[in-house]
């Protein structure tokens, strides 16, 4: 019986240590598991992103680009719009000279009287014999009238500044060749006939080549010295 004891205890104590050794094994197991399920997983590394072609400056931009290109005057438009003008006012000189007159002066060759222009414009800044007649010069208003002893204007001048500008070129383009010429020293003078009773005069000294006054002249009345 002794003996029965003795194995019986013997089973029960490697039962014990059997149970132990499963526990310990179990519990190692399971801290394993748990380690290995709580273990952070590594995130997948984003791929890499190629590097980024850095494009121009600005201001190289504007460097490379290429010139604006200049505006060349169109000078041909420019001579043809002053060509139009200038025969503009021609025409315009001439249909003025068959009524006696110059632009901008209301007193005519003819019809006008010298009292009549002193009365409006006052006494002239010089007054002289010359030619065929006397001359009173306004210069404020760059005009000049001739008239007679009868005090009838035969001669009406004027040097504006536009006109100033007209060249002979200008002139036979527009009116033609002249119907006459004459020379007073060094001034050319071109005639045009405005109508039966008038000339137009344009005086162009040599040096210049343009232009220094006109005169538009009544022929009929350089002759007739007392007013009828």
């Amino acid at each position: 019986m002794t003996t029965t004891f003795k194995t019986i205890t013997g089973i029960m104590i490697l039962a014990s240590a059997l149970g132990l050794s499963a526990c310990s094994s179990s519990g190692s197991n399971t801290g394993n598991n748990a380690a290995s399920t709580n273990a952070p997983v590594a995130e997948a590394s984003a791929p890499a992103q190629p590097a980024s072609t850095a494009g121009p400056s600005p201001a190289a931009a504007e460097q490379s680009a290429p010139p604006a290109a200049t505006a060349v005057p169109d000078t041909a438009a420019g001579n043809g719009a002053a060509a139009e003008d200038s025969a503009t006012q021609l025409k315009e000189l001439l249909e003025l000279a068959k009524q006696g007159k110059v632009p901008g002066v209301e007193y005519a060759a003819h019809s006008g009287m010298i009292d009549e222009v002193e009365a409006a414009w006052g006494e002239p800044d010089t007054k002289e014999s010359a030619g065929k007649g006397m001359y009173s010069t306004y210069g404020a208003r760059h005009v000049v009238f001739g008239w007679n002893k009868g005090s009838r204007i035969f001669d009406v001048r004027s040097s504006a500044a536009d006109l100033q500008q007209l060249t002979l070129k200008e002139i036979e383009q527009t009116l033609g060749k002249p119907d006459d010429t004459a020379v007073n020293g060094s001034d050319k003078i071109y005639i045009y006939h405005a109508g039966k009773e008038y000339q137009l005069k344009f005086i162009i000294p040599e040096a210049t080549g343009t232009v220094d006054h006109i005169s538009v002249f009544s022929e009929r009345d350089s002759f007739n010295n007392m007013a009828g």
